[in-house]
């Protein structure tokens, strides 16, 4: 089981006696570590499954490390064992305990469209960006566990008095609809183990070691639930990397791998230094550059794949000269390689830069896929049968009821909606149950209360049903019931109607399988559908096409041939990030960008860009610099793509002489 392991690698691996950070540097094998010492706890430490928690920050992580745990612990070793995301963890214990915070088990959990819709109508501002303040003050509150009563307390002006109000209104909203937003998965556990040492006890017994991954991108909730888990001994394991945070603009805080040290003295750490992904001149350039940021440890990743190509550096006269001769640089040299397309990614710092590169890619015929695109569970006809599930799971949720007594069209106006929610409103009662009562009956016409009525009671036999019946069952049901084909067929052109409905097929099939395959109810799965950001299964890696992603979307990813474009001061570094700890946070998304190399990396940047109509003269970033002069070819100017176009037509033409000879 641990043969194919470097030294650190087995040593991380086998070390139990108190906490451990392993500092695993890009592509040093971190996940291979985790797998390895979670089969390693079951099979040698003779540790129950059901008591060790893996937990990542991402759904696509969490599957990842699933499939290899299922390859090392295999005929059902691994039952019962929890690997999941952060919030799916929050998710569980609050499932289990939610009475003791005054919720319901059948809570509803927002996304971030309802959360923002029930903030809008708070805030009441035209202005986008008060509401995007707002938002953004209430998050930071909630990851720093702090409720809105001592958000007030701690207000310094006039606007923090007022968003601290929005955010007593905010939370006094959602615990009316029996909701959470995502942050509350988190800080409710939190709140919930500091007050009750019983539930904490419990968890505790629960999950006895805990193997944190991506430990460098846990905010300070994330990590106070993390400590109150593992306890004072510190059972566990947290894998991190303090060059590879780059998600500080979220809440992710690169010094909690600071206060491990502190808080526990006896912490171990272990250094992964050996890259298993790139060549060595691709690994001295990203050393050299992440060397002049401050760090915790003076890692220098090195490898064994061989010296490997010369960094390219391209100059370009403008944007969309780079663009050109990105997608003419990438045929050419898939041209004479017989690569595939997916071997390459054009890395950006923003999405903004894409509209151009697109147009290149579409004009010179190269197949591409665009990171960071509408999440399926975000698509409208999705959002409809959520909505359900979330009013079936629990009828106080008032955003998921308007929409689906709306979705499809049922005879039920915007006027009775709102005679309802006076009601409702004056009776602090939900939306749901304020149709029920005679009160309310008495305000609305016999036409407005009778489709009123036919949908709260058929919700409620869905409801009776969804605790008793398979999940498809009760889906088929709702979509004939509803007439929800027809209805999208009646309000979109055929076209996109067969994609909406082709989509909410897919949905049902995930759902049903999902809920067979792991005995859920369909109660349960519209607390999970939540938490979903990806369909499970569904990967544009399949496809045979050229990434094109953001840096901070391509994190965790690798390919054979690397384009890092716009690597110019006030883009990379961004104009936003030019000194202190955001200039910091900029040469690691550097780091990252160079280490998702394998094989080849060019970076470009351009002598002047195209800000809305004002072309603006552009410098070198500071970043190319810093690069090592041995391992990179300077100077190439880009070849203008005309000229490239008649040199390929050349080559070809060439070719096809040797071939007929």
């Amino acid at each position: 089981m641990l043969s194919d392991l470097n030294s650190p690698q087995r040593e991380a691996v086998k070390y139990l006696d108190g906490p451990l950070l392993v500092l695993a540097g890009a592509g040093s094998g971190k996940t291979r570590v985790i797998a390895r010492k979670i089969a390693y706890l079951v099979k040698v430490c003779g540790y129950d499954p059901r008591h060790v928690a893996a937990i990542t920050f991402t759904n696509k992580a969490a599957r990842e490390m699933r499939e290899r745990v299922g390859e090392l612990l295999a005929g059902g070793q691994a039952k019962g064992m929890t690997i999941s995301t952060f919030h799916s963890l929050g998710l569980a214990i609050l499932r289990q305990e939610a009475r003791h915070l005054g919720y319901k088990p059948r809570f509803s959990v927002l996304d971030a469209a309802d959360a923002q819709a029930i903030l809008s109508d708070i805030v009441m501002s035209p202005d986008k960006s008060s509401l995007r303040r707002a938002a953004a003050a209430i998050s930071n509150w909630k990851n720093a566990l702090l409720d809105p009563d001592e958000a007030m307390r701690q207000a310094g002006d006039e606007a923090e008095v007022q968003l601290a109000r929005a955010y007593l209104s905010y939370q006094t909203t959602l615990k009316a609809y029996q909701a959470m937003d995502f942050d509350d998965l988190i800080r409710l556990p939190v709140a919930l183990f500091q007050r009750e040492a019983d539930a904490l006890s419990r968890w505790q017994g629960r999950l006895r070691y805990l193997l944190v991954d991506e430990y460098q991108d846990t905010n300070g909730a994330q990590y106070a639930l993390m400590k109150l888990l593992a306890g004072p001994i510190g059972r566990f394991t947290a894998v991190g990397d303090d060059d590879q945070a780059i998600y500080g603009w979220r809440g992710a805080d690169v010094e909690n791998l600071r206060r491990l040290a502190e808080d526990y003295h006896q912490l171990k750490q272990i250094p992964l230094t050996q890259n298993y992904r790139s060549s060595q001149r691709i690994l001295e350039a990203a050393n050299r550059v992440i060397r002049h940021n401050n760090r915790l440890s003076d890692k220098n990743l090195w490898s064994e794949l061989g010296i490997g190509e010369p960094i390219q550096i391209v100059d370009c006269k403008d944007n969309r000269h780079e663009a050109e001769t990105v997608a003419t640089r990438i045929d050419g040299h898939r041209f004479q390689t017989r690569n595939r397309f997916s071997d390459y990614a054009v890395l950006y710092r923003g999405n903004h830069q894409a509209r151009v590169l697109e147009e290149a890619f579409r004009s010179a015929r190269i197949p591409y896929v665009l990171s960071g695109g509408q999440s399926f569970f975000d698509r409208a006809e999705i959002k409809d049968i959520t909505a359900y599930l979330r009013l079936i799971a629990n009828p106080d949720d008032d955003p998921a009821f308007i929409r689906a007594v709306t979705t499809p069209r049922r005879g039920i106006g915007p006027a009775t909606l709102e005679r309802l929610s006076h009601y409702s409103a004056d009776r602090h009662i939900s939306l749901f149950a304020a149709l029920f009562e005679a009160g309310a009956q008495a305000t609305l016409t016999v036409k407005q209360l009778q489709p009123l009525l036919e949908f709260g009671e058929f919700i409620n036999r869905l409801a009776f049903r969804a605790e008793r019946e398979p999940a498809g069952t009760l889906l088929q049901d709702l979509l004939a019931a509803t007439r929800y084909e027809t209805w999208l067929y009646d309000v979109e052109d055929d076209r996109i109607a067969h994609a909406k409905w082709e989509n909410v097929g897919k949905f049902v099939d995930w759902l049903t399988k999902k809920g067979a395959d792991e005995a859920k109810t369909l109660i349960e799965l519209s607390q999970t559908v939540a938490l979903m950001n990806l369909l499970e299964g569904r990967e544009d890696a399949e496809l045979n096409a050229v990434r094109l992603s953001t840096l901070h979307a391509a994190k965790g990813l690798e390919f054979p041939h690397v384009f890092l474009v716009g690597v110019e001061e006030e883009t990379l570094p961004h104009r936003e990030c030019l000194d202190g700890d955001r200039l910091e946070e900029e040469r690691r998304l550097m780091y990252v960008g160079i280490t998702r190399a394998q094989r080849s990396l060019t970076l470009t940047w351009c002598k002047r860009r195209k800000r809305g109509q004002v072309w603006l003269p552009c410098t070198p970033s500071r970043f190319l610099a810093e690069l090592d002069d041995g391992n990179v070819k300077r100077g190439d100017e880009a070849i203008d793509p005309d000229a490239a176009r008649v040199i390929g037509k050349q080559r070809l033409a060439n070719l096809k002489a040797m071939l007929g000879g």
